[in-house]
């Protein structure tokens, strides 16, 4: 390889390991301790990738000595294969981390699988009728949350299973349980229950959207709430006051949000540059209260953002497969890849070491940067 190929490389091709799915990658999903991470396809089967960089960059970083350059040379060997499932359905299953290094995987079956950090499926812990659509779990409380798309159940250990009883008949396909544990939000057709979970659960409080939410996401406080909605925008929800509203006014759907606690602000997707706002004044009443001009403005759409655990940065996945990592509230952002095919999900890992990709063309990827890169 000439030095003229080697400078044209992106970061991307640089610090990525990436593999191809058979199908696009629906979902992704870290695992409690970090060490691997679970990619799930719109085919119903679930990929499993380990975490640890074979050859780091750090380990191929080089510093001239005459001139202080710093450069890092491309990787010598193919990444380590993923370890592939069998499908669980004939469509993208949600996915839960579970214990120290597992997953919940919800089949069309109806059936709750533990799938090991080894890609093996254990025994089911949990059987409904019809298939599930929705789940989550909670680390703190031993809990699990499923909802086969009208009803929502809740498992406390294995065939203990409880629905959770509500007037409504609408549906339920998104599920959270708020970081402490405590609260369970669950979609309810265009609106959103609010449950508390101690002892027998109760319903605290609905909230009525213009539109289905389709991904809820709880602030670190869990003081927050947000919702991108199938249309229209996103919702917010403040759980003290049971005040909530929407920000409209989205080009596209917003399929992702994401909560920055050091930044205290809250970032979405659906737009044609990173949407952004503080919480020290939550954008409740209007669309433009605490707004923060995050990253720079183009003509393709932003699809997913994932905020950093530990900076002040946010990465974002565009339509036409670009991927950048911006200073929350700035205009600087590092171009970590120019093209490619579009960008489903991202996340980092816990110490915001690895940035992991899917992408419409089957493209799972973790990126690993350099400890160096975000001083």
């Amino acid at each position: 390889m000439n030095q003229q190929t080697v400078q044209s490389l992106s970061l991307f091709d640089l610090l990525a390991r990436s593999w191809r799915r058979p199908s696009a990658v629906a979902d992704l999903c870290f695992n409690a301790d970090g060490s691997t991470v679970a990619f799930t396809s719109v085919d119903g089967t679930v990929a499993i990738a380990a975490v640890v960089d074979q050859e780091p960059p750090e380990s191929r970083i080089r510093v001239s000595g005459d001139l202080g350059q710093t450069t890092i040379r491309p990787r010598e060997k193919p990444p380590v294969p993923l370890i592939a499932s069998a499908s669980f359905g004939d469509d993208d299953v949600p996915i839960a981390a579970y214990l120290n290094s597992g997953f919940l995987i919800g089949t069309a079956a109806g059936e709750v699988v533990h799938l090991t950090a080894k890609g093996e499926a254990a025994e089911a812990l949990i059987k409904i009728e019809g298939p599930i659509v929705a789940i989550d779990h909670s680390a703190r409380t031993a809990l699990t949350a499923v909802s086969d798309g009208h009803d929502v159940f809740l498992s406390r250990d294995r065939g203990d299973l409880t629905r959770l009883e509500h007037d409504g008949t609408s549906s339920t396909d998104a599920l959270a349980f708020s970081p402490d544990g405590r609260r369970l939000a669950s979609g309810l057709g265009n609106g959103l229950s609010i449950w508390a979970i101690e002892g027998s659960a109760s319903l605290i409080r609905d909230f009525s959207f213009p539109a289905r939410p389709t991904s809820i996401r709880w602030s670190d406080d869990c003081a927050w709430l947000a919702c991108g909605l199938e249309t229209g925008g996103f919702a917010l929800v403040s759980i003290a006051d049971g005040l909530s509203g929407v920000v409209a006014g989205f080009p596209s759907q917003v399929r992702a949000v994401s909560w920055s606690r050091l930044e205290n602000a809250l970032l979405a997707s659906g737009a044609f540059r990173i949407a952004g706002w503080s919480m020290t004044a939550p954008p409740l009443d209007g669309e433009t209260a605490g707004a923060l001009e995050t990253g720079r403005a183009g003509l393709v759409l932003v699809e997913t953002v994932a905020a950093h655990p530990q900076k002040k940065l946010v990465a974002a996945g565009f339509a036409n497969g670009r991927i950048t990592v911006a200073l929350i509230g700035g205009r600087d952002e590092l171009l970590v890849r120019p093209l490619g095919s579009g960008v489903t999900a991202l996340a980092w890992s816990s110490d915001g070491q690895h940035l992991a990709v899917g992408t419409v063309d089957g493209t799972a990827a973790i990126i690993t940067f350099p400890a160096q890169m975000f001083k």
